[in-house]
């Protein structure tokens, strides 16, 4: 049996036997992690963390040699005059404080990427507008591994915006220090032809506060998966997505709080809206209330509005709790076609059937979108929903 390779100043988190890497872990917490990708190998698509994802569609990042196309990828960064901006190379901090690769695109993205980006928010520095990361992409294959780091007791909003065509294999790293609250969002609004495997992962301190986003419009096949420990007393994550797939599109996440600390908070909501034949969205939410989070106050949802004939969405709910004293902890999932009541309600005012249900979906996603607490993005996710629906009548 190998061991899982570790980085400098890593503890292992875990070990990989080759031999037997087809066999699915059942338990999010015991997901083998390497910093090697050849310690997973070539996903089958049996794989639990695999098995929904389309393996042919994202083949350019799964080979093994993969090597980035230089120009592929083109970043811009506005409203950081307050914030520290740098680069990192493996093995200097804060890199890999937080994140180790639990897959191979994850692990390859962490060899490929030899010097991170890093975003820091200095200690007490309240940020009064929201820092913007756009990042384009052009044909070829990118790797890019961000470092966002919140210190101490400060405030702000970074928005990671992507757009164009490219296949990127995507590593966020985010800490969040003690008495801190940041919130992220991160927009797809990739090109058609567009692939996006990312891998967050975040750590929040004692009174610290995570809101995390996910916003998916875009891209052929789009997968974002967000892992949140909640490491410190009276941590809190808040995790929110919106997704709307067209026909064609594969809009993914996996998610994964663990509640470590006593007295955290934890709120996971995420919505999508289908339509058009073979759309397909996958959610799988994982909360773990670990021995040690005493107080516990956690809940998660996905709810799934399908449009037309020929749309899937699937939803995994998934909750460990391994301690009896905690203030509350649930799940749900649902999916289902449009609400009859609700349209009959508005039909019944005069509104014609085609604007009641504009008007209901629009209902169903503004609720994610006002989550970015920014108005001028949340109006621009409103005016493409309504194209997406627009274009989708037009059929």
């Amino acid at each position: 049996m190998s061991s899982t390779t570790t980085a400098p100043g890593q503890t292992e988190k875990g070990h990989i036997d080759p031999a037997a890497a087809f066999v699915p872990v059942q338990t999010r917490s015991e997901r083998p992690a390497s910093f090697d990708p050849a310690d997973f190998g070539t996903p089958t698509g049996r794989e639990v963390n695999w098995k929904h994802t389309p393996l042919d569609r994202i083949a350019p990042l799964l080979v093994a040699d993969a090597v980035p196309d230089e120009d592929a990828l083109v970043t811009l960064i506005t409203g950081h005059e307050q914030l520290e901006v740098g680069q990192l190379a493996a093995g200097e901090a804060p890199r890999g404080e937080v994140f180790v690769p639990e897959d191979v695109v994850a692990a390859a993205v962490w060899q490929r990427d030899r010097r991170a980006s890093l975003l820091r928010v200095p200690a007490g520095v309240e940020l009064a507008e929201p820092v913007t990361v756009e990042v384009h992409g052009r044909p070829g294959t990118a790797f890019e591994h961000l470092v966002i780091e919140a210190q101490p007791n400060s405030r702000a909003t970074i928005v990671l915006r992507h757009d164009g065509e490219t296949h990127l294999g995507q590593n966020v790293e985010i800490i969040v220090r003690e008495g801190a609250a940041l919130t992220l969002v991160s927009v797809q609004r990739w090109g058609q032809h567009a692939v996006h495997l990312a891998s967050h992962q975040a750590r929040v301190e004692r009174s610290a506060a995570l809101t995390h986003v996910v916003v998916s419009l875009g891209g052929g096949v789009v997968r974002v998966n967000p892992s949140v420990e909640l490491a410190g007393a009276g941590a809190e994550g808040r995790l929110f997505g919106l997704a709307f797939a067209d026909a064609g599109q594969h809009l993914e996440s996996q998610v994964y709080l663990h509640h470590e600390g006593p007295h955290t908070v934890g709120d996971v909501l995420y919505k999508a809206a289908l339509q058009g034949a073979s759309a397909r969205t996958v959610w799988i939410g994982d909360v773990l209330i670990g021995p040690d989070a005493v107080g516990t106050d956690s809940y998660e949802a996905n709810r799934n509005l399908v449009l037309t004939e020929g749309a899937r969405a699937d939803s995994i709910p998934n909750l460990e709790i391994e301690t009896g004293d905690i203030l509350g902890a649930g799940h749900a999932s649902a999916t289902g076609r449009f609400d009859d009541e609700q349209l009959f309600y508005l039909q019944a005012r005069g509104i014609r059937e085609d604007e009641a249900r504009r008007l209901v979906v629009l209902g169903f996603l503004s609720e994610i979108a006002q989550k970015t607490g920014i108005p001028a993005l949340e109006d621009e996710l409103v005016e493409a929903i309504e194209r997406e629906l627009a274009e989708g009548a037009a059929a």
